[in-house]
């Protein structure tokens, strides 16, 4: 799945390339248009075949484009996808470290509040 992700990230930077040329930028448009469109031929909800077919328009999508995409341009694309998603997970990261401490803390504050509620009811019993 990680690979499927990074796939559409590089078919989004080479559309956006400014030396990639027209028609390869039609077969990206197309490839992912095909993937995130509620019509297709074969649709999702069929259990396996549905979903090979997005994996069969994607593997001729990435083979189509190797071929009409420069070199230099592919990899430069590629190498943008990666940067992309090392900042995407530094982000996770930062998230929860500090989301997980705030949680822990707001949990344990209501355990102490709904403890000492109990507590008093059990006292002034």
């Amino acid at each position: 799945m990680q690979r499927l992700q990074k796939e559409a990230q590089v078919f989004y930077f080479v559309f956006r390339h400014p030396r990639t040329r027209w028609y390869a930028k039609l077969v990206a448009a197309c490839a992912a248009g095909y993937v995130f469109s509620p019509i297709q031929l074969i649709p999702n909800f069929i259990p396996v075949i549905g979903t090979l077919d997005d994996f069969l328009v994607l593997l001729v999508g990435v083979k189509l484009l190797q071929k009409l995409t420069p070199a230099d341009v592919l990899t430069e694309c590629r190498e943008r996808a990666d940067a992309a998603e090392t900042r995407r997970k530094e982000e996770m990261t930062w998230a929860s470290a500090v989301a997980i401490p705030v949680a822990i803390v707001t949990v344990w504050f209501l355990a102490a509040i709904v403890a000492s509620g109990l507590m008093a009811a059990y006292v002034y019993r």
